[in-house]
């Protein structure tokens, strides 16, 4: 599997081309587009019950998409829902801990399901569930705006904000905590950061997809009361 990142960083697009028989597992939704000849099998990904944490748990589709390319060969085009970038990653018998909505695609080898981060995690609006990508082989993921990749050092830490992580390698030392107090929390446009210690990966993005709603929501058309009322 060989992949290229078009159209970098704001509309990012996949362009992946598959050698003959080769599979790759699709999150609901993403296909652009691909060539002739390539069969679709739509299922319950890692069964019914890993699914379903995947769903409800992981606010991922509950069915993935697998795509196999004919004795041809043939490619796939491949994007996520919201306007941003994408990212290629090679695993190495690992595992990283994904945002909710940024896994787009893997190879075959990589196994996608939830894992329960306990008190200490928390992904902006995403609650306690993260997904987790282990195994070797191709990774693609997405984010909400451009994405960054930082390679911390043991003992070398950061501290980023929820709404703009997408992912770290599992096991990385974090800890989330509020910014300042109360009053800071609420009015100063931050919340929630998280201290993440390395060594390890850390991928974030340059836009939160929380905060835009905060910046939208409050100023769309409110609904007319008077188109309600009955006689």
């Amino acid at each position: 599997m060989q992949v290229e990142l078009k159209y970098k960083p704001a509309y990012a697009m996949a362009h992946v081309q598959l050698q003959v028989g080769e599979i790759i597992k699709v999150e609901a939704g993403s296909m652009v587009a691909m060539s002739s000849g390539i069969s679709i099998e739509t299922k319950a990904a890692g069964g019914i019950l890993k699914s379903l944490a995947r769903s409800f748990l992981g606010g991922e589709s509950f069915f993935m998409n697998t795509y196999q390319a004919p004795a041809s060969g043939g490619w796939i085009n491949l994007a996520p829902p919201l306007p941003g970038d994408m990212f290629e990653l090679d695993l190495s018998s690992e595992s990283l801990m994904v945002q909710s909505g940024s896994f787009v695609a893997s190879e075959e080898s990589i196994e996608v399901d939830t894992k329960w981060g306990g008190g200490r995690t928390f992904f902006a609006s995403e609650g306690l569930i993260l997904l987790k990508a282990s195994g070797s082989g191709k990774l693609l993921l997405s984010s909400y705006g451009a994405i960054e990749e930082t390679i911390l050092a043991a003992g070398e830490s950061i501290t980023v904000d929820t709404g703009h992580l997408v992912a770290f390698t599992e096991g990385i030392g974090f800890n989330v905590r509020a910014i300042g107090g109360i009053k800071s929390t609420l009015f100063s446009g931050e919340g929630l950061v998280v201290d993440l210690s390395g060594p390890g990966r850390v991928l974030t993005q340059t836009r939160s997809q929380d905060a835009f709603l905060s910046w939208l929501i409050p100023r769309l058309p409110k609904p007319d009361s008077s188109s309600h009322k009955f006689g």
